[in-house]
């Protein structure tokens, strides 16, 4: 065979070669080729099945309550009023109430027979469980805020006309005379009984208690085999399982204003949450003014002075509702910076900020955690 048929047969062949490799043709699987294409197989169908199951439960966790099942109760406590909403066949308002009783008997000193009263007098000593409790509590953030929780702050929230008792006459010789008995160190809680280094020395748990008592109603619930339910006291809410429609629950959070007659309700933001407990602290409506000069109801108990910071609304979700009424109101003393540097410690707690900026616009900060429970539109 000449050079150049070769040439001509080799040619023939390589143009065989290419005409036969066809991309869209049907061709053999190598053996090591199936594991592979069944692991791609199911894989696609997994993300497929967790998308469509996180979608359902970002939307319906459950089955929507029955009417019969579905049980209100309201009424007031602690000087505001509440919003109970339960699933169950049974309606439990007297049992409820009790509970918000118990609490009110322990925790507030607007009750003449209450335990933390009777303490404040210095007529009995001796603390009970709820009150054990909320102190235990309230002794841990104020160490976790560097003092700026501390319900040891009676004597100034008096002072500046927020308290039980008021002082129409605020000067600096009286807060720096009282800020001697502030101080969360200034009591111990030894086997049950309060010990104080100075008499003058008052408990206010109105920062926590409110909180607590959401706790205690939630508590008391689930004690009755109640999964779905809402408590809410005066802005403060706990929620478990789902809503009415078998949902997330959604709470909202107002825009603050200048609102001393609590009717304004422009909401700021929604969040769906479940298994969760939030609350707010602000300053934008409980204050007066004198002189021409506004008085916020926030008392830093380092200084003995009300806040003068940009946070206006300072929201927290956390497990319980006493820790977020606790940390909501640390975080309006504390201001911005030092909320943040406390919150990147703890990263159980989701924080939602409202605040004005250099040129008095509202602006809004959130965690990480905080972002992911905001309602998105649909």
């Amino acid at each position: 065979m000449t050079t150049e048929k070769k040439a001509q047969t080799e040619n023939k062949q390589n143009d065989s070669k290419k005409q036969s490799f066809n991309p869209y043709a049907p061709h053999k699987i190598r053996w090591w080729g199936w594991p592979l294409l069944i692991l791609l197989i199911v894989g696609t169908i997994y993300i497929v099945r967790t998308r469509n199951a996180a979608s359902r439960h970002n939307q319906h966790l459950g089955q929507p309550w029955r009417t019969e099942e579905t049980q209100r109760t309201e009424g007031s406590v602690f000087g505001t009023f509440y919003h109970i909403t339960y699933q169950s066949d049974n309606e439990l308002k007297t049992g409820i109430e009790a509970t918000l009783q118990a609490v009110d008997n322990s925790l507030s000193p607007f009750n003449p027979q209450s335990v933390i009263t009777t303490i404040n007098n210095n007529s009995s000593m001796e603390a009970d469980s709820m009150l054990t409790e909320v102190f235990n509590l309230a002794k841990t953030i104020s160490k976790e805020t560097h003092g700026a929780f501390d319900i040891t702050v009676a004597p100034l929230v008096n002072l500046w006309g927020f308290g039980f008792q008021n002082d129409s006459d605020v000067n600096n010789a009286k807060v720096d005379s009282l800020l001697t008995f502030v101080g969360i160190d200034n009591v111990q809680l030894l086997n049950g009984t309060i010990q104080k280094v100075y008499p003058e020395t008052m408990l206010d748990c109105s920062a926590i208690a409110k909180g607590y008592g959401v706790d205690a109603v939630g508590m008391y619930l689930e004690y009755q085999g109640i999964k779905n339910y809402m408590v809410e006291i005066g802005g403060e809410v706990r929620v478990r399982g789902t809503n009415p429609q078998g949902e997330l629950w959604h709470i909202g959070i107002n825009r603050p204003t200048d609102d001393p007659n609590n009717t304004n309700n422009e909401v700021e933001q929604v969040l769906q949450v479940t298994q969760l407990a939030m609350a707010t602290s602000g300053n934008y409506r409980n204050f007066y003014e004198k002189d021409g000069k506004k008085y916020a109801h926030t008392i830093d108990p380092r200084t003995g002075y009300p806040v003068q910071h940009s946070i206006l609304s300072s929201t927290v979700l956390a497990q319980d509702c006493a820790t977020a009424d606790a940390y909501a109101t640390a975080f309006m003393v504390l201001g911005m910076e030092a909320s943040q540097q406390v919150l990147s410690k703890h990263p159980e707690l989701m924080a939602f900020f409202i605040y004005s900026d250099a040129d008095g616009h509202l602006q809004t900060w959130m965690t990480e955690g905080m972002e992911k429970m905001v309602m998105k539109e649909r």
